[in-house]
């Protein structure tokens, strides 16, 4: 069986980015069809922190209330442990926003309310289980993609295509952009492990490595950085995971020691960006146009700021027409400049932090000043809870 759409705007991929930006448009009144591989959202070891900046786009979409009903911790302030050294890496309290604290939700409950949002507008469409296949062209230009879903194929004709699916993207390759590489220094190992009643542990905890923890209620999710390909997935991997953890935080070695190979995912840290975002008829926006580390975890933000430049400079140029090269080339303007600036900080931020002993890695002079001058965590909090230019409706 086979399908034929025709749509203004098709959107490849239905993560933060691709939802966002499909609400952004249909609140125009924009049709929008989205094309989302998976069955659901329930995909774990994704980016869960919701920013000050973002809260205040809920605020603009009327969501908040709805999307503070659902499971969530707040943090008004991001704690920092280097080798025991406690201090505060960002104040949130003093942002000019509704909501002064970093919210932690899965995200797939956070997808959920944008798409149930989304779907109560006519021109809304997401279609799950669909994998996209490739981009339709009339002559240069892209005028649609093409997808295999359950019962068939699937052609959706539109006068924009969007590709919001990440840094691993097939339909980015296809439409000719390549990303230019820029050199990282780390991967992440992701696993969890247990809570026990009244446990707690700082949200980031450095030394020989670092540790992220995200409490999930009934147990920890982990973040572990590790030097870039020193993961193979051997027992003796395992073990100097577990060694390095218990030098960074001894109160988890315990937990960390029940942890087994098969229970540990690798995420393999690519710092990139497309030199150009789109083509003729295409635009890439969110990790699709630039792979960001999780150091800060501002990736999820960034994404979703593009979603909300790209609706409000395309909204208008889509209700009449079709989107020029010139126009796609206005997002790129707008979003280059945050992005060179976030991925220039991140990679500043990775030589300390994958130091193998105290010796080699002194408190560095940023968290020395931070430590010295704790007013200047409000700056750190507006870098991380605003970015580097924040977006509105």
């Amino acid at each position: 069986m086979s399908t034929t759409l025709n749509t203004d705007c098709a959107i490849v991929g239905g993560g933060p980015a691709g939802l966002v930006l499909a609400l952004a448009l249909v609140r125009r009144g924009i049709r929008v069809v989205v094309l989302e591989k998976h069955a659901d959202f329930l995909r774990d070891f994704r980016g869960d922190t919701i920013h000050p900046s973002t809260q205040d786009l809920l605020v603009q979409f009327g969501l908040l209330d709805e999307f503070l009903t659902r499971p969530h911790d707040d943090m008004a302030r991001a704690t920092f442990s280097w080798y025991g050294t406690e201090l505060t890496l960002a104040d949130f309290t003093r942002l000019p926003t509704r909501r002064k604290v970093m919210t932690f939700m899965p995200q797939w409950d956070f997808l959920d309310l944008i798409a149930d949002a989304a779907s109560r507008h006519p021109g809304f469409t997401l279609l799950r289980e669909t994998r996209v296949d490739g981009p339709i062209r009339d002559g240069d230009r892209i005028v649609g993609v093409t997808g295999t879903a359950p019962d068939g194929e699937v052609s959706v004709y539109a006068r924009l295509v969007v590709d919001a699916s990440g840094r691993d993207s097939d339909i980015r390759a296809a439409a000719g952009l390549a990303p230019k590489g820029v050199a990282s220094a780390m991967d992440v190992l992701w696993f969890r492990i247990a809570q026990t009643a009244g446990e707690r542990y700082p949200f980031i905890q450095a030394g020989s490595g670092l540790i992220i923890t995200i409490d999930r209620g009934d147990f920890f999710q982990i973040a572990h950085v590790i030097p870039a390909g020193t993961w193979r997935g051997t027992d003796a991997d395992l073990a100097a995971m577990k060694d390095r953890i218990a030098r960074i935080s001894p109160s988890m070695a315990s937990s960390v020691s029940r942890v087994v190979t098969s229970d540990v995912r690798l995420l393999r840290v690519r710092l990139e960006r497309l030199r150009r975002w789109f083509t003729d008829g295409m635009l890439c926006m969110g990790d699709s146009a630039h792979a960001m580390s999780p150091a800060g975890g501002v990736g999820i933000n960034l994404a979703i700021q593009d979603a909300v430049a790209t609706a409000r400079i395309l909204g208008p140029v889509l209700r009449e027409g079709i989107p020029t090269p010139a126009d796609l080339r206005r997002v790129q303007r707008r979003r280059n400049w945050p992005t060179r600036i976030t991925q220039f900080v991140q990679r500043r931020m990775q030589g300390p932090l994958l130091a193998e002993r105290e010796s080699d890695a002194p408190l560095p002079f940023v968290l020395r000043m931070l430590r010295d001058h704790p007013r200047l965590t409000h700056v750190t909090g507006r870098f991380i809870g605003l970015g580097a230019r924040p977006e509105r409706l």
